[in-house]
């Protein structure tokens, strides 16, 4: 059994991205080697960084760090459903990550964005070059949703069949690729 966490961007009232992340979960959830958390960031309600030391050195002193700590340390792989602001992604995704460095490396990701015509594209590729510097490895299979709005029913996702494929491909993907990962998380430098 893999655990596999899905992170929402935003924090804004009235936010859609815990409608795609649900999407994306009742997708994956057809694997059931695969347990899965959706960790909404406008519930965790994380508070712009305050912690005094480098997250590389993990002397945290603030309970809501530990708690973030642990909830990302025990998963094996991660999507990130991302909106798209100003061109790059939302602020409380990037103080989110940011927080911790250790408990992200060596854990794949998938991307799922959201937008108007260009589906979030730019947010994506901004994201990939957060989660690698995080020794993330992100996956090439990404899931755009243009005009995503037009797809909301009662405040539900429904995804179109291009998008329900792609989603298919991307978890395909990331099943393959959580078990290599998980090698490299366990063999230590030399």
């Amino acid at each position: 059994m893999y655990n596999l966490k899905i992170i929402t961007s935003t924090t804004r009232p009235g936010r859609k991205g815990p409608a795609i992340a649900n999407w994306i979960a009742n997708i994956a959830a057809q694997n059931p080697e695969l347990n899965i958390e959706i960790l909404e960031l406008g519930e965790i309600n994380l508070p712009m960084m305050d912690e005094q030391h480098h997250p590389a050195m993990r002397k945290y002193e603030h309970a809501h760090t530990k708690a973030w700590s642990a909830t990302i340390e025990n998963a094996d792989a991660f999507i990130i459903v991302t909106a798209e602001y100003n061109f790059g992604i939302p602020a409380p995704l990037k103080n989110a990550l940011d927080y911790l460095f250790h408990e992200w490396n060596h854990k794949p990701v998938g991307i799922v964005s959201y937008g108007g015509i260009s589906g979030g594209t730019r947010a994506a590729q901004m994201l990939k070059q957060v989660v690698t510097t995080l020794k993330m490895f992100p996956l090439y299979e990404t899931v755009i949703l243009p005009f995503y709005s037009q797809h909301m029913e009662n405040d539900q996702f429904k995804g179109t069949e291009s998008a329900n494929a792609s989603a298919q491909l991307m978890l395909k993907e990331l099943h393959r690729v959580i078990p290599a990962m998980q090698i490299m998380r366990e063999v230590q430098p030399a």
